[in-house]
């Protein structure tokens, strides 16, 4: 009865470990596929808990009749300590919390630095911006822009933001960050309890797994560039009860985190070296940021579209268009975009055309190894 109850600690103390391990950025779990072992740890954590809690309760009379009872009551401490720990302090979204108050200002009333790097969303004539460097701690925030709900998220070891249409199934969805798989952030689903991916959007574990998150279209540029294109945006700020957790002198977005996962590599294709990326079906190209810093533009073509990925002077905010035609290369010049006669600010409107606009095409800065890892067919520009 005695190996009984020792047992029953020792497997509820493994499983409470292993259901975290799989699905945190803790050594060795990450790099390897244990999607579908972590989501049958969570699914069935209670049948798991059970078996081992009846273990323990049967074994538990005859381990405490021994002389030195403080070794059965020390053991049932520890299992009570690793069942807290792995439950409600290393949980993902016991450390990384939702903002307790979603306070948007204008540009007159923003107290953001103009510097500083957001997401932005514009939707029915209405833009709002996500600073980095607040959404990094949260990895998701949800949001309506425009009478559109928005689920606005960030990867800080991925160094990947997306924003996706929170509907599944038809259904207006809350999520939680439930954790990471491949060092990409991973979020829960209220009603089937399926495991999305933040690069991709894809249902990677439960019963939507192969689905898909509808993505919307969203930019990053500073808060300067912000306001020069959308001079009504509103714009994200500070959620004083997550004060303490932001990194508000912008070391992140600058590349200057010390964090073993969220470093920046400042030489060009390593795994943490920054890079462009852009999917158009089923290709997918993988751009430089140092050669893109050089260039300051880049014409190219992905499958059979042309476009044109431009940087702006600040050096933080980009843009992809498609280009109207393969034969007409784009210049830039004071974050001006011109092809011929005709010139386009940093947005796609035009400026000598006012009717015409050019065509948005998705990208994405990105580290380089998060990029190729859930783009593995990817291309890399020279």
């Amino acid at each position: 009865m005695k190996k009984i109850f020792y047992t029953g600690l020792a497997g509820i103390a493994l499983f409470e470990f292993l259901k975290v391990y799989f699905i945190m950025p803790l050594p060795g779990s990450q790099r390897i596929d244990s999607i579908d072992i972590a989501y049958s740890l969570h699914n069935y954590r209670w049948s798991f808990r059970i078996f081992f809690g009846l273990m323990i309760a049967v074994g538990t009379i005859s381990a405490f009749q021994i002389k030195h009872k403080w070794l059965p009551a020390a053991g049932l401490l520890v299992g009570l300590i690793v069942i807290y720990l792995f439950n409600f302090y290393m949980t993902a979204e016991s450390m990384f919390r939702q903002p307790q108050n979603l306070t948007f200002k204008p540009q007159e009333e923003n107290s953001v630095n103009d510097s500083s790097i957001v997401i932005g969303v514009e939707h029915n004539g209405v833009a709002k911006a996500y600073p980095i460097r607040f959404i990094v701690y949260h990895h998701q925030v949800q949001d309506t822009v425009g009478g559109q709900p928005i689920l606005v998220t960030y990867c800080s070891v991925c160094r990947s933001g997306r924003v996706f249409e929170p509907t599944v199934k038809g259904k207006h969805e809350k999520f939680r960050l439930v954790g990471m798989d491949h060092f990409n952030a991973m979020f829960e689903d209220a009603t089937t309890k399926s495991w999305w991916l933040q690069a991709t959007g894809e249902a990677v574990a439960g019963p939507l797994k192969g689905e898909m998150l509808a993505e919307l279209e969203s930019v990053q540029l500073t808060v300067a560039k912000l306001f020069t294109l959308y001079p009504g945006a509103l714009i994200m700020q500070i959620d004083e009860a997550s004060k303490t957790k932001y990194d508000l002198l912008g070391r992140f977005e600058r590349g200057q985190s010390k964090g073993n996962l969220t470093r920046t590599d400042s030489g060009s294709w390593k795994d943490k070296s920054w890079v462009v990326g852009i999917q158009i079906a089923a290709a997918s190209r993988a751009y430089d940021w140092n050669s893109l810093k050089e260039q300051g533009i880049i014409n190219d073509e992905i499958g059979d579209m042309p476009i044109v990925l431009a940087l702006s002077s600040d050096e933080q905010s980009f843009a992809a268009f498609e280009r109207p035609e393969k034969t007409e290369n784009f210049t830039i010049r004071n974050d001006t975009l011109f092809v011929r006669e005709r010139s386009y600010d940093f947005s796609g409107r035009g400026l000598t055309e006012p009717s015409q606009r050019l065509k948005r095409v998705k990208a994405y800065q990105e580290f380089w190894y998060s990029w190729r890892t859930f783009h593995p067919q990817t291309m890399q520009y020279h």
